[in-house]
């Protein structure tokens, strides 16, 4: 399974972004998109080092929100397995 991740750009340097996701921020390349159609501010989907698409910051908030409540649930599961001494598949 592939997934790309939603992030912000903070710099474009000719064909390269510095993107930040979650506090921690990534070089990407911008080669795959129209260079001219992205500023600093907008959002763009990460995956394996190239910005594949330019979305929303609505859509970048609430997939971002959406990835916060897998990783709650995995929480659940993971304390739910510490208490019943059995994985849970």
């Amino acid at each position: 399974m592939c997934l790309s991740v939603p992030a912000k750009i903070e710099s474009i340097e000719k064909d390269m972004a510095v993107c930040s996701v979650g506090g921690a921020t990534y070089r990407a390349s911008l080669l795959m998109l129209d260079i001219d159609d992205l500023k600093i501010g907008d959002f763009v989907l990460l995956h394996t080092g190239f910005a594949i698409q330019k979305i929303s910051k609505e859509d970048a908030e609430e997939t971002l929100k959406l990835f916060d409540e897998f990783e709650d649930f995995n929480e659940i599961l993971d304390e739910e397995e510490r208490i019943s001494g059995r994985r849970i598949v």
